[in-house]
């Protein structure tokens, strides 16, 4: 394809998207779909509610980070659910690559305010597939059931817009606000989303569930 760079639809070490999980679970989201758009669709939804979100669920072993063991996993943060969206559309040879961005939370709790001394939220990800001459960034982290839980607003792909976090819930609140774009990124820099982790949160404790919630735990409520 003109202007695509080959690295947006190669197999990487945590990107394996030719690897067999990775292409049984993108068949399967698919069906018959040939069209690029309507496949990102049905990837997108896999995806999301695929996997359950949980914040908690990490570790810092780089192995768990590759899609050919998140496709596995029944629970997943937002790092791991664009690692999987990407490599997945790879694999259906849809140009892709990963973004990553600071947000700002707020609803976040009191108490989790406190503990990591700040609202911010560092390197929150998301997919970018590239369809019809144009990059959408969609984020996959919230499992639609979550968020009905917790009264925020479900992200949905129709092939139109990006799908990234809603600046309001649906009581109207002020919800997410990205501050800091960290930029996009052929591979999972997970080096540097460790480092920042224990630069920016260093009373939490970095590793297991505070490493977690460090970089991901967006809700008012423990779930």
């Amino acid at each position: 394809m003109d202007g695509i760079d080959p690295a947006w639809l190669a197999p990487t070490w945590f990107l394996d998207s030719d690897s067999p999980e990775v292409d049984a679970f993108a068949a399967a989201a698919v069906g018959d779909s040939g069209d690029a758009t309507e496949m990102a669709i049905k990837l997108f939804s896999a995806v999301r509610d695929g996997l359950r979100y949980d914040p908690y669920g990490t570790d810092r072993d780089p192995g768990s980070y590759r899609a050919s063991v998140i496709c596995r996993a029944d629970t997943a943060w937002c790092v791991p659910k664009s690692v999987l969206l990407t490599a997945a559309a790879r694999n259906r040879g849809i140009p892709a690559r990963l973004g990553f961005a600071d947000v700002k939370n707020h609803l976040t709790s009191e108490k989790l305010r406190a503990s990591m001394g700040t609202d911010v939220f560092a390197w929150h990800g998301y997919s970018e597939l590239f369809l019809r001459g144009r990059w959408f960034k969609l984020s996959t982290a919230f499992n639609i059931e979550l968020c009905e839980r917790f009264g925020t607003k479900a992200l949905e792909f129709d092939g139109t817009d990006d799908a990234l976090m809603h600046p309001f819930d649906e009581s109207g609140n002020r919800h997410m606000e990205y501050v800091k774009q960290r930029g996009s990124f052929d591979d999972l820099p997970l080096d540097m989303i460790f480092a920042s982790f224990a630069e920016i949160y260093p009373t939490m404790g970095f590793g297991g569930a505070g490493a977690a919630a460090a970089g991901d735990e967006v809700f008012n409520s423990p779930q």
